[in-house]
């Protein structure tokens, strides 16, 4: 296998079973991985939207997907407790649910100006330095609903130890791969020899 093939945003032998090659050239509306070769395993080597940061799927970002009240829900929760910048309602949910959480930007901003449509927060100041805090109307809803506000929390998914020992094992091969950017053409050639072989052994796993 020619190792700058292997070391490409190129996908190869999907899950379903398409062994075509199908080359992705980004264009509009498709971003760039740090190392400009798509959405990939770090600075030179774009894997593809399948290893990008968090993977996607239900390891993507620190664990599974809440709903939409759920975030509302943590966000009411959290101002409750103080008010805050929308990056540090993301951050206060991430280490509340020791990592298995963590809301993107465009799930949590939208739910933030929808709280102030309907007059239960307010925001001071402009742009990422807004804070938001709970309005006397915001303070009466979480008390009435505390044990709605609650339930959310419960309600979110955790990260068991297969998950943490899955993400640190991902994070190590990461690490290691990364150190071939600088690597002789013999030594990318074993390499991606050598992921190939651990890719396919990994859909051996899947198709148990």
């Amino acid at each position: 296998m020619n190792p700058r093939t292997f070391f490409s945003d190129d996908r190869r032998d999907s899950c379903d079973g398409d062994h075509s090659t199908r080359h992705e050239h980004p264009g509009r509306g498709q971003r760039r991985g740090p190392g400009g070769h798509g959405r990939g395993f770090g600075p030179g080597f774009g894997f593809g939207p399948g290893f990008g940061p968090g993977f996607g799927g239900p390891f993507g970002r620190g664990g599974g997907r809440a709903r939409r009240g759920d975030v509302r829900a943590a966000l009411l929760s959290l101002l409750a407790e103080k008010s805050s910048n929308g990056y540090g309602l993301i951050k206060a949910i991430a280490e509340k649910t020791n990592g298995s959480w963590r809301p993107s930007p465009g799930s949590v901003y939208p739910t933030l100006q929808q709280l102030v449509d309907e007059g239960l927060i307010t925001a001071v100041g402009e742009g990422r330095g807004t804070e938001y805090q709970l309005t006397d109307a915001g303070g009466t809803y979480v008390r009435e609903h505390a044990d709605e506000l609650a339930a959310a929390w419960e309600a979110t998914p955790g990260a068991s130890d297969a998950d943490r020992a899955f993400m640190e094992n991902v994070g190590k091969l990461m690490g290691v791969v990364q150190q071939f950017r600088g690597a002789s053409e013999a030594q990318r050639a074993a390499a991606a020899a050598k992921l190939d072989e651990t890719r396919r052994a990994l859909y051996l796993i899947l198709a148990d």
